[in-house]
């Protein structure tokens, strides 16, 4: 993805984890290949498909490799084959909006930056799906939920990658990792597509329930940032209030979904530690 006229540009590693994601694979690899930043390298680590997602990965990757077992995984190998001074990470289910990682790389260069916060708008359709874009919109700007998607390489070789442990919460270690260490970061209002489908009820409940056996870990590695990301999400909604005066219904099924998902969580934090527990009486 790089030409003479652009190899002097500092390089950009786009890394993507993927499995079965053929629904949204080639949407989002094209949206790499345009972007207005010329020296871009993208790395797709595979989770063993069993669609297509692999075969259009490697009519579009640099590097296309099969790995597992989980995100964090393919992600840490994904950076190990990269060779740009920075690393932007997505997942499949994103698609860059045309000026992404040039004004990224703008704002990083120009300030020294270590990482650099990028909004999310949600994309998709049903009324759960909507009440999720809603949401979103009150976080612009919270770096206690929002991604530093962009991240010096050097930084990964200093202080290691994703945590192997925490399925769900990968993204929230990082980011508290970064903001515990000082590290210079900026941000930018150009934003990232997240093409979440048609959300369910039940399919929300699932994940989150998924996610919520390894909260534990995640409180381990993070003690007291559950709560902190608690607080600032309860921040967030009531400075998005003009946000969501605009859209109530959506905006009042957004409250009782995320008093469920939170049920969720803790069903499924509680069942990690009750196996936890049984796994040690036997041992």
């Amino acid at each position: 993805m790089t030409d003479t006229a652009t190899s002097d540009l500092p390089k950009v590693s786009v890394i993507v984890p993927t499995k079965n994601v053929e629904r949204t694979m080639e949407r989002c690899l094209r949206s790499i290949a345009a972007q207005s930043w010329g020296n871009v390298e993208l790395i797709v680590v595979d989770n063993f498909s069993t669609d297509a997602t692999f075969d259009i990965a490697q009519r579009y990757a640099d590097v296309a490799v099969q790995a597992g077992p989980e995100r964090s995984a393919q992600r840490n190998l994904a950076i190990e084959r990269s060779s740009g001074e920075y690393v932007l990470w997505i997942d499949a289910d994103m698609v860059l909006t045309p000026h992404v990682l040039e004004d990224a790389m703008t704002c990083a260069v120009a300030g020294d930056l270590t990482g650099v916060f990028i909004p999310e708008v949600t994309v998709g359709d049903g009324f759960w799906t909507a009440c999720r874009s809603l949401e979103r919109k009150c976080y612009v700007g919270v770096e206690l939920i929002e991604a530093p998607r962009l991240i010096k390489r050097e930084w990964f070789v200093t202080h290691g990658g994703f945590v192997a442990d925490v399925a769900g919460q990968e993204d929230a270690d990082l980011r508290m990792r970064l903001l515990a260490q000082g590290v210079p970061m900026g941000h930018i209002d150009t934003y990232i597509l997240h093409d979440e489908g048609r959300l369910t009820f039940p399919d929300i409940m699932r994940k989150r329930y998924y996610y919520g056996k390894s909260l534990p870990a995640y409180n381990r590695a993070q003690p007291g940032a559950i709560s902190q990301q608690g607080v600032a999400t309860m921040r967030a909604m009531v400075r998005g209030l003009p946000i969501l005066a605009g859209d109530p219904v959506h905006a009042t099924a957004l409250v009782g979904l995320r008093a469920c998902e939170a049920a969720a969580y803790a069903a499924g934090a509680f069942a990690e530690n009750r196996a936890t527990r049984r796994a040690g009486v036997a041992g």
